[in-house]
């Protein structure tokens, strides 16, 4: 089983709040909050993704990769990792 579904509840959970965050954060926008404050939800909203992408990172590191039943896996979901690490870094 891929650790998303079996997390699956957990991290819709977070991406509700993340949501939830973004949405504020527009409200904020539309209702001419000053800068200090949409500043300040925004940073939570970066935390928050940041947060999550290293939470299924590491799922996947540890399934995909540490606990790989063959090679050929351990190969891919490695190469997997390298890919999206490339992609988050830039």
């Amino acid at each position: 089983m891929s650790h998303t579904l079996h997390n699956k509840e957990k991290l819709i959970a977070r991406i509700r709040r993340l949501r939830g965050q973004v949405e504020g954060i527009e409200r904020a926008l539309l209702a001419d909050k000053p800068c200090g404050e949409i500043l300040r939800q925004l940073a939570s909203a970066r935390g928050a993704m940041s947060g999550l992408t290293a939470e299924v990172m590491e799922d996947h590191l540890r399934e995909h990769v540490l606990h790989a039943v063959s090679e050929a896996e351990r190969r891919q979901g490695g190469e997997e990792l390298i890919d999206v690490i490339r992609t988050y870094m830039k």
